[in-house]
């Protein structure tokens, strides 16, 4: 007969190896540039012809700057595209964003389909599925799931599954504001995976019901209380 530790024990292993391989699966360590206005030019300031930026399995880093002079507003707009069995699960803002100064606030939106639809002059976010608010105070932290419930957009929960993507960036006061993302792609996890590691919380609770029970009748000698 095998053991409550020993029971414990494989149901501990069958949903570590799960986790492991749901983390593995969904955040791939495959670090990649895929777009830096320095380098490779002004992201495009038309929403109907956005710039194409491809993206893989792992980080997406986009750099750029958008910012306003002589009452000329610089909209940046790239599309994206996640193949089958693809998911966004992040968008990072890293080092390297700034502001136009103390207070100062840079806009991120997101719309599924390769052009942005949302007209900015219209002051609405009818359309978007997403949008946020982001700066300096927001580096090393996670804003998809803010942008999620960008008020007045359609709204969505983490992750964005495959299709195409459409993201506009503005910074709408007079100067320049700089701005890296991070997109970070990851693989939808199998349906096994997911049933393993819905297995082994099984047998682990079935393992904490049995010590539940056996600790409730108490010790049944002093070489218990030892173990």
């Amino acid at each position: 007969m095998t053991s409550k530790s020993a029971f414990a024990g494989i149901a501990r292993s069958v949903v570590g190896g799960a986790i492991a391989a749901a983390i593995a699966a969904g955040s791939p360590a495959l670090a990649a540039v895929s777009y830096d206005e320095t380098a490779s030019g002004d992201l495009s300031n038309s929403r109907s012809t956005p710039t194409i930026v491809s993206f893989g399995l792992g980080d997406n880093i986009v750099s750029g700057a958008s910012g306003q002079a002589n009452s000329v507003i610089d909209r940046d707009y790239f599309t994206f595209t996640l193949a089958a069995g693809q998911q966004l699960n992040a968008i990072e803002v890293l080092t390297g964003t700034t502001s136009i100064g103390p207070g100062t606030l840079s806009f991120i939106g997101i719309q599924s389909g390769t052009q942005m639809t949302v007209d900015p002059a219209s002051f609405s976010a009818t359309g978007l599925l997403g949008w946020t608010h982001y700066g300096p105070g927001d580096i090393g932290t996670d804003i998809l799931g803010e942008m999620g419930t960008g008020a007045g957009a359609t709204g969505f929960t983490p992750p964005l599954g495959s299709g195409s993507y459409t993201v506009w960036v503005q910074e709408a006061n007079v100067g320049t504001a700089n701005y890296r993302f991070n997109f970070l792609v990851g693989s939808v996890p199998e349906p096994s995976t997911w049933a393993m590691m819905l297995a082994g919380f099984g047998l682990i609770g079935m393992a904490m019901r049995r010590r539940g029970v056996q600790n409730s009748r108490g010790p049944s000698s002093a070489r218990s209380l030892a173990m």
